[in-house]
């Protein structure tokens, strides 16, 4: 496993005991069961495309452990619905109506948020409690150990995170983030479906059915 070791450092543990007391006295999500969900669709030698997230979303059912992706009962988040959107101006996909991502985690689309666990109706509330030091190990792994992966750095924070990637490696895909008080900043426009593709297939990799 791409990470296994991490599991017997110090921080690891501090984090794991404080998340286990966070679910026995406060409503976390996503579900435990989903928290590792993102590793667990993609094996790391499927992997094709890393689109890197924030934080799980914070309001009852929608978490699904999938960056970006909400459960297929709720209604489309408002930062999905803009990655919808550019998809259909980028490949002409018709927008779904179903929020749930597993299909593109399936394909070797690793949706991976920076912290994996949230208080409910409290964002951000398990930043800096070590998730954020397993998940750049993650990308820093990822980097190293393999090549030809895709890149989907949204916005300042995934772009901070993803200094540590290999650009001779991988192809980095950067612009601002989806979410309604940003796109019209660059997300809109910005193609990354298309040129993930072109690189895949010119790398002679199945692309990606987005």
């Amino acid at each position: 496993m791409l990470l296994i070791d991490e599991f017997d450092k110090d921080y690891f543990k501090q984090l794991i005991d404080f998340v286990k007391s966070e679910y026995k006295s406060n409503t976390i999500y996503p579900p435990g069961k989903f928290i590792f969900r993102a590793f667990n669709e993609a094996a790391v030698d499927d992997v094709k495309v890393v689109i890197l997230g924030q934080d799980p979303y914070h309001t009852p059912g929608v978490a699904n452990g999938l960056a970006f992706s909400a459960n297929s009962d709720q209604k489309i988040p408002p930062s999905l619905r803009n990655i919808y959107k550019e998809l259909e101006s980028d490949l002409g996909i018709k927008p779904p109506e179903d929020p749930d991502l597993t299909r593109w985690a399936k394909q070797g689309v690793l949706l991976l948020n920076a912290t994996l666990t949230v208080e409910k109706g409290k964002a951000g509330s398990h930043q800096k409690k070590g998730w954020e030091e397993f998940t750049d190990e993650a990308i820093k792994r990822l980097s190293e150990l393999t090549e030809n992966l895709v890149f989907f750095l949204w916005g300042a924070y995934a772009q901070k995170k993803g200094e540590v990637i290999d650009k001779s490696k991988h192809l980095v895909i950067e612009s601002a983030h989806p979410s309604p008080f940003s796109a019209d900043r660059g997300f809109f426009g910005s193609k990354p479906f298309s040129k993930a593709n072109a690189y895949l297939i010119e790398h002679k990799i199945e692309p990606i059915d987005w």
